[in-house]
């Protein structure tokens, strides 16, 4: 495997690992998140410089309805960054609090919490949408194949999804992602494993949205 390859996936890990952690907020502490925000942001730009080739040749080829789906996502997600950073500036109080920024908190309370939750749920996505790739560079590492392991991958998938979908209603997701819900309710007495269960369990079922989504597409190109 190149180097480059080996370097996107450790970055691609650290993004989903720094996006979970985000997702808890108050759980982990404003200074935290703030911290974990800025560091996220960062990974960002370096997914963005390393996949520049894909930038380059946005207006070029042929686009077919799996590369159409791929760069609405793309473009989604960039906006929900954004919407995130530029939020996050305004209302930091520690990475960002030397900035002379005073005014429209309330605006950006709004848009970080919108941004935080549609890029929550796009990210899964885009992540369902490249799964298959990254199940290929397992099996060429994974050499002898298994029944018993694929019948056991296949039950626990199922499982994520349908444990998914009662997480996205328990957590209310929806209410956030529609503006039903304004203000995020943490149960500070919940164990954070659980919370991290629920989370987990939903990227889970938007990544499995992504992928089947993927392989639908690839078939109507």
């Amino acid at each position: 495997m190149k180097l480059k390859t080996i370097i996107k996936i450790i970055i691609d890990f650290l993004m989903t690992i720094g996006l979970l952690l985000l997702m808890a907020f108050e759980l982990l502490g404003r200074a935290a998140h703030e911290w974990i925000g800025a560091g996220m942001f960062l990974l960002f730009i370096i997914h963005h410089i390393l996949n520049r080739k894909w930038s380059k040749n946005l207006f070029n080829g042929r686009y077919t309805a799996y590369r159409v789906m791929q760069t609405i996502l793309v473009i989604s997600v960039f906006l929900t960054m954004m919407g995130s950073f530029i939020s996050a500036i305004i209302l930091s109080r520690h990475v960002f609090a030397f900035l002379p920024i005073s005014g429209g908190r309330n605006f950006a309370r709004i848009l970080h919490l919108l941004s935080a939750y549609w890029g929550f749920v796009l990210m899964s996505l885009h992540i369902g949408l490249h799964w298959e790739t990254m199940m290929g560079m397992v099996r060429r590492l994974v050499k002898r194949p298994s029944r018993i392991r694929n019948i056991f991958l296949r039950c626990l998938s199922a499982l994520i999804i349908i444990y998914g979908m009662y997480a996205f209603t328990h957590r209310e997701i929806g209410s956030y992602m529609m503006l039903k819900t304004t203000f995020v309710f943490f149960d500070f007495e919940e164990p954070l494993i659980w919370f991290y269960i629920d989370y987990i369990a939903i990227m889970g079922l938007f990544v499995a949205l992504g992928y089947y989504l993927a392989k639908l597409l690839r078939r109507a190109s």
